[in-house]
């Protein structure tokens, strides 16, 4: 699969059209259309997920489902960071995203991948990217059983079943890493498997054995996947690890058990910042250590918002200036909300939802007020009224 270039140039004109407009088009002869649609999509949706990609005119992409499931450029520096060594395989190759910034850590490196055409493109692209990869084409499960062993495997199993739809269980994705794991251990010291932010995590750690590190990862503030690291006879309990990519959030370390020994520190009342933990921290389930890391109160033992006297910028999430804060009762809209009539509004451990809420309140959606309906210490309803505190203030965090 080559493109002449008659399709490069067309390519490039259209580079920001509409695709199913350009699609009902017709074009001059000598374009391959289809394959050029295909491209063109494709180098829309990486634009901004993988730039160093997206921009070299000369690789070319597969279908949109592979663009979707990939890796972001910053997820896989990030996972790239983490592993090094001799010798490393991607089992589940598919773009090859994560196998070629992985890759730059180790001498050797394999690209193990079910799908003819996957692995084509894959030859083609590490061609053009000067990366000496070696691409198999098999399933991770029929390689395991003759390939040398490594010092790194990595894999990102399918979360689609046969019908598209997306699974969420470690036994329900292709392949299955868990019946897999011990063969995995045999062939490699360390197995790092990617994993869907919406996996139950508590699960995850039932089903593994042998896990060292969960490393919980958000991007500008989106969760996006988890990192699982098996460590061949690792016994101790993981740590995990939290981090907001493309942000200055700082990564935050712990274990279950500091978490669960932890005493959490509650506030009397709103003091004069709210903190919202990241998507990160907030998959990751650490709550009450945030309150011994940072000087910050948990507003309620349940309610997930913090609040401080003097400004926490360190802070692993969006901070806010409290402005006024009120119980929550049919007064509150002609009180604290007299002149607000838009609002980006949230609720934790609040008894309505955000449209119900907004409802109650005659309140539309936007603008720089920012409200949080929330639980405080003594099972007190508050409408908490804020605005995002100042760059300056803040280190300039990326919201």
């Amino acid at each position: 699969m080559n493109l002449n270039d008659t399709t490069r140039q067309f390519i490039r004109e259209n580079l920001n059209a509409d695709v199913p407009t350009l699609a009902l088009k017709k074009v001059s002869v000598g374009i391959d259309f289809s394959l050029a649609l295909r491209q063109i999509e494709a180098r829309q949706l990486l634009r901004k997920k993988v730039p160093l990609w997206s921009e070299n005119e000369d690789l070319l992409f597969p279908v949109h489902l592979s663009i979707e499931q990939c890796s972001s450029e910053a997820s896989a520096k990030y996972k790239s960071s983490l592993l090094q060594g001799q010798s490393f395989a991607d089992l589940t190759g598919g773009l090859g995203i994560d196998t070629y910034f992985i890759s730059r850590h180790f001498q050797q490196a394999d690209y193990v991948e079910q799908q003819t055409e996957l692995c084509e493109l894959a030859r083609h692209n590490f061609d053009v990217l000067n990366t000496d990869v070696k691409v198999w084409n098999e399933t991770a499960e029929s390689y395991l059983k003759h390939c040398e062993p490594y010092d790194c495997i990595f894999l990102d199993p399918a979360r689609r079943d046969v019908y598209g739809r997306k699974t969420v269980s470690i036994s329900d994705c292709t392949p299955d890493v868990a019946a897999l794991q011990d063969r995995l251990l045999e062939k490699a010291k360390t197995v790092m498997i990617k994993l869907s932010p919406m996996l139950d995590i508590s699960k995850a750690l039932e089903e593994l054995r042998h896990v060292k590190e969960v490393h919980v990862v958000a991007v500008a503030n989106e969760c996006k996947e988890l990192d699982v690291i098996l460590e061949r006879g690792y016994e101790r309990e993981p740590q995990f690890v939290c981090v907001n990519l493309l942000t200055a959030q700082p990564e935050l370390r712990f274990t279950l058990e500091e978490e669960r020994q932890c005493p959490s520190r509650l506030a009397g009342s709103v003091l004069n910042y709210l903190y919202e933990p990241n998507p990160a921290v907030m998959k990751a389930g650490c709550f009450k250590l945030l309150t011994e890391c940072f000087d910050v109160f948990k507003l309620h033992k349940n309610s997930n918002l913090y609040t401080s006297e003097q400004l926490v910028s360190s802070f692993p999430g969006r901070i806010f200036k409290v402005e006024s804060w009120a119980t929550y009762n049919k007064k509150v809209k002609q009180t604290l909300l007299y002149d607000v009539e838009k609002a980006s509004i949230a609720v934790r451990n609040f008894p309505l939802s955000v449209a119900e809420l907004r409802k109650s309140l005659k309140i539309g959606d936007g603008d720089e007020t920012y409200l949080f309906a929330t639980t405080i210490k003594g099972e007190e309803k508050v409408v908490i009224r804020t605005k995002k505190a100042v760059l300056s203030e803040t280190a300039s965090f990326g919201f």
